[in-house]
Order: structure tokens, then sequence, then C-alpha cells
């Protein structure tokens, strides 16, 4: 009788979560799924935006005049000391209401920024910190016999940022902005704290509309490891491109 039972729940169980997954309604899986398209959408604008600061902090903190150092070790110790859930908070609310400010102070009226501007902005700030320290570092480790052969050529300092650091640099900062990427991935979580329909926001409507906790978190951890492990493909890649040609990669060989 108890086996009967329980051969009787199971297949009800099972049934159940499907339908709640179903990508139709009343199923919740197309919002997951559109959730985690936002959540990649923050974390590729973010990691952009991170990149381009990380780059320009990185130079500046090298080879910028003494001010500019002092204001680049500023930034990087403030976002990197204080915790990220506290700074999107203050970015997201005072970054925003700053912005409008300055728009009134000359004339202008203010504006709605959107959600997932605002997502990519405060994010790509914190991970800006974090890229200009990782990308200082490859820069240190460029051999600097190159940067001073192509300074004795004359090159000027954009192309020489462009034709042999960066590409110099790229293969000792790959492991590095790899993992930036996976904490951008992350990251995105917590601007449910703000409201913004990510992933994890989503997972917690689904959950509390439909009392199944277990179920949809489960559900949105199998779907940020998916991204972790496809990511982990395309980084692997990368890398090996990267390090084409490099006396690493012919002795692994």
């Amino acid at each position: 009788m108890e086996a009967k039972l329980i051969d009787a729940i199971i297949p009800a169980a099972a049934s159940g979560i499907f339908d709640l997954l179903a990508l139709e309604p009343p199923g919740w899986g197309g919002n997951l799924l559109r959730g985690l398209l936002s959540s990649v959408q923050i974390a590729l604008g973010a990691y952009g935006v991170g990149l381009l600061i990380g780059i320009g902090g990185a130079y500046g903190k090298l080879y910028g005049g003494p001010v500019v150092r002092d204001l680049l070790g500023l930034y990087t110790t403030v976002v990197r000391a204080v915790p990220e859930l506290v700074l999107i908070l203050m970015l997201y609310f005072a970054g925003t209401d700053l912005v409008n400010r300055v728009l009134i102070a000359f004339g202008h009226q203010p504006v709605d920024i959107n959600g997932l501007v605002a997502g990519i902005g405060v994010l790509g700030i914190v991970q800006g910190a974090y890229s200009t320290e990782v990308l200082r570092g490859a820069i240190l480790s460029i051999p600097q016999g190159q940067i001073e052969a192509a300074r004795a050529y004359g090159m000027p300092p954009g192309l020489l940022l462009r034709r042999i650091t960066l590409p110099a640099m790229l293969p000792f900062a790959i492991p590095g902005l790899a993992n930036l990427w996976l904490i951008a991935t992350k990251d995105t979580a917590l601007l449910a704290i703000v409201g913004f329909n990510e992933l994890t926001q989503t997972t917690r409507l689904a959950a509390g509309a439909t009392k199944a906790y277990f179920t949809f978190f489960l559900a949105a951890g199998a779907l940020y490891l998916a991204l972790t492990l496809f990511s982990n493909v395309i980084i692997a890649r990368v890398e090996r491109w990267a390090r084409r040609g490099t006396p690493q990669l012919s002795e692994t060989r």
C-alpha cells in the first residue's frame, strides 16, 4: 500500500514541477528565462563599462601625474573597501538623484533613468575599480624592453597603448578578467534589492506567488550554473587564442 502511494505521489510531484517551470503561463519558465536575459545584458554592459574604466584607470595609475594617481587610488580604495550592496544602493538612488539635480541646475527637465542603464552604470563603476587593478598588474608583467623599444622609435602614447601594451598584457590579464566576468554575472542579483527585474527578482516573485521556494531557487541556481559553465568554455577559447605562440602554450603541448 505504501509503495503504491509513493508511486502515485512521485509522478504527481514531477508533473507539478514541470507545470510550474513551463514556458507558457501559468508556468513561470518563460519569466525566468527573460530574467536571465536581463541579467546577461546587465553583466555584459557593466563588464564593458568596467573594462573601459579599467584601461583608463590602469594607464592613469601607472603613467599619470600625481593628482591623477591619487584620485584613481582613492576611487579603487573606496570601491574595494565598501560592500557592493551598499555601493549599489548609494549609486542607484543618490546617483540618479544627482544627475537630475545637475540637469535642473542647467535648466533642463529631470529624466527618468532607465533601470537597465542605471544597473549597467552602477555595476560598471564597481567593476571598473577591480579591472583597474587587474590591468595594472598585467601591464607591470609586460617585459619593459618592449615598451622602451616602442618609445625609442618615437611611438606616441595612444599608439603604444593600442599596438604594444594592450596585446602584450592580454595573456596576463585574462585570468583576472575572467573572474571579474563571473563576478559580474552574480552581482546582477544584487540589483534585486532596488527592484530591478533580473533573474533573482523574477525568482522571488515566482516563488512568492506559488510558495514553491525550493523549486524556483533551485531552478535559478541551475541557470546561473549553466551561464558559468558556458562562460568557462568561451573564456578557455579566448585564453588559448591570447596565448598562441607563447612559450607557456608550447610547453603545455
